[in-house]
């Protein structure tokens, strides 16, 4: 009976270990599909982006310290063939949001960005760090200015610093996006639109028709210019590294065809 006892604890145990890694995978937003074209990671960004600060426990956030990770991971992962972004997010942390913005911007791999719900305010660069983006007719983005919370100094330094930090987003959301600088700060500073702020709400079209998101569209749309991106990825990687073969195999033959002049006698 004893035995028995020991024989289902373990079971009960290992079962408990299995349903908390199948957690931990859901959790990260990881999904293993099977007969599927090509081998995509889909990364969620939800609810508020966390940074240098603990959010309170009833918030629901993304935290940058493991979505960092997950990119560096998924770029050296040869088995993902491309990145899948999904966007649902308030905003939040301005240095933690532009830091995983530049790292998405800068993989060699296919990227693919699509919001949904929303994209506000620091959602604005992770939509547009993508090789390319969408976002459905219904979800919404807002532009505002940078804002901060906490105990400031009034003082032209303090202005100095938000106007520099504005410049950091303004330069990173036009370098990747169609977007014209002098348009993106109109929609930043418009007065008349928010009730208790500056700034302006873009829905799917509008931000298609500024030039902030390239494509309106769904998951299947999404999904599918990410296949195309992945094809010719795969193509390019291809020509590049026969290219390679190429130039090593021609500089062998002139290694050989010089001839060597302290030859023996």
């Amino acid at each position: 009976m004893y035995n028995e006892y020991l024989n289902n604890e373990q079971e009960n145990e290992t079962e408990n270990e299995v349903g908390e890694e199948q957690r931990d995978e859901n959790d990260i937003g990881v999904v293993a599909v099977q007969n599927a074209p090509y081998n995509i990671h889909c990364l969620t960004v939800i609810g508020q982006i966390e940074g240098h600060y603990i959010l309170p426990p009833q918030n629901k956030t993304t935290k940058y310290e493991h979505i960092i990770p997950a990119l560096v991971a998924i770029e050296q992962d040869s088995t993902i063939e491309g990145l899948l972004i999904i966007l649902n997010t308030v905003g939040g942390d301005v240095e933690a949001g532009l830091a995983i913005a530049e790292l998405i911007a800068g993989m060699s791999k296919p990227t693919v960005s699509i919001v949904v719900g929303g994209g506000h305010s620091i959602g604005v660069p992770l939509a547009v760090s993508a090789k390319r983006s969408f976002i459905v007719p219904s979800a919404t983005m807002t532009i505002h200015p940078v804002r901060m919370n906490g105990m400031l100094l009034g003082i032209p330094q303090t202005l100095s610093y938000f106007d520099r930090m504005q410049g950091r987003i303004t330069t990173f959301v036009v370098n990747n996006s169609r977007i014209k600088s002098e348009r993106f700060l109109e929609l930043m500073m418009e007065k008349d639109e928010l009730v208790m702020d500056v700034g302006s709400v873009v829905d799917g079209n509008t931000a298609v028709s500024e030039g902030l998101i390239d494509n309106l569209g769904g998951l299947s749309e999404a999904i599918t210019c990410l296949y195309e991106l992945i094809e010719d990825w795969k193509k390019e990687k291809e020509s590049k590294e026969s290219k390679e073969e190429s130039k090593e195999e021609s500089q062998k033959e002139c290694e050989n065809d010089v001839p060597h002049d302290n030859q023996p006698t």
